[in-house]
């Protein structure tokens, strides 16, 4: 790459106070009272300054969901085996997963890059190959990657995020596949926003307290053992994440620098959103949090992220759902500011002042 990571993420701007401007008064100006709509009005705002033109349209929508192995499940921190990783990128791949549903729903492709999973998969039209290693290693024995790997996952998400803007995509959602994944997530939260490890670790797929207390336990030791810099996040990444969550830092980084919105799906992909927000908070600018996960940590870190989700339907799945739903949600509120019936062209009387 021409252009390191973080100098991407330090050139992105704030959006355009013209463009957000423009869109407010053309939401003012549709037949309803000003603010009506709520939320609605707020995405559809966001979404025309993010693309600058108050008659945006989405018309190809993508789910990028990154799938990696974790040497921490050796440890016992989830409650399913490291193979149903590969499981279900094939399930995901033969359209049968519960992303692949509500996509189908909303009208969206899933994209599935392999970036760490390890086992060597047969070339599929969903499946992109963008293989960084076979999985992370143990981080409570030392760093969970190089800095290098932590940085070619990032640079992994800028390029797929620069393909999707050169096709013409119009919003991105992100998803993940990696059994126990929530692991390091939490550990990344916990390093960046500096609460305590016991505060913000679930139950992610469902283990008992036996597990929930060593998985806590552990999530400690690899803090304590590999000492992430909180003031750099892609140390963080490698002390203590994810190869999936690399990418989905990287693909927020780069959509945001193509103008390309992204929605965020639940706890990992806003563990990948930290990770570049850290970099950046202007980046928030560009992102669509889903919905709150149903995940221990996740309202925390949304808090460190300054934002609230669109939704809140107890969803704790991941894979890119949260996202697949809130397309429709926003798709919704750009057909409202686009295809709703001004004060002047319907004849309708505005409010009396």
């Amino acid at each position: 790459m021409m252009m390191t990571v973080k100098d991407m993420a330090r050139r992105i701007a704030p959006l355009s106070d013209d463009y957000l401007d423009k869109a407010q008064r053309r939401l003012d100006n549709l037949t309803k009272p000003p603010g009506s709509l709520g939320k609605l009005e707020t995405i559809a705002r966001k979404y025309a300054a993010i693309r600058e033109t108050i008659d945006p349209s989405i018309t190809r929508k993508v789910i990028v969901t990154f799938a990696g192995d974790h040497g921490i499940v050796a440890k016992g921190v989830s409650a399913y085996p490291r193979e149903v990783t590969i499981q279900m990128v094939l399930n995901m791949l033969d359209g049968g997963a519960a992303v692949n549903v509500l996509a189908r729903h909303v009208g969206a492709e899933v994209a599935v890059v392999d970036i760490g999973v390890d086992f060597d998969f047969e070339p599929h039209k969903r499946l992109i190959m963008r293989k960084v290693n076979r999985g992370t290693r143990d981080f409570t024995e030392g760093p969970a990657m190089s800095y290098d790997e932590a940085l070619r996952a990032m640079e992994i998400g800028i390029e797929l995020a620069g393909e999707y803007a050169r096709q013409g995509v119009d919003i991105i959602g992100t998803g993940e596949m990696g059994i126990g994944n929530t692991t390091p997530s939490t550990a990344i939260l916990s390093v960046l926003s500096s609460i305590p490890v016991g505060d913000i670790t679930g139950r992610g797929t469902g283990i008992d307290d036996q597990t929930l207390n060593n998985k806590i336990k552990l999530i400690e030791q690899g803090i304590a053992v590999n000492r992430p810099d909180p003031c750099d996040s892609v140390d963080v990444l490698a002390k203590v994440g994810g190869f999936e969550i690399g990418g989905i830092a990287g693909l927020i980084i780069g959509a945001a620098y193509h103008r390309l919105p992204v929605i965020i799906d639940g706890f990992i992909s806003s563990a990948g959103a930290l990770i570049a927000v850290t970099m950046n908070r202007t980046i928030n600018d560009y992102l669509f949090y889903s919905h709150l996960s149903a995940e221990a940590g996740h309202r925390a870190m949304l808090t460190a992220l300054e934002q609230e989700p669109i939704m809140n339907l107890d969803m704790r799945l991941g894979e890119g759902t949260g996202s697949a739903i809130a397309m429709s949600v926003i798709e919704g509120a750009i057909k409202i500011m686009t295809g709703m019936a001004t004060f002047d062209s319907a004849g309708v009387d505005r409010k009396k002042e």
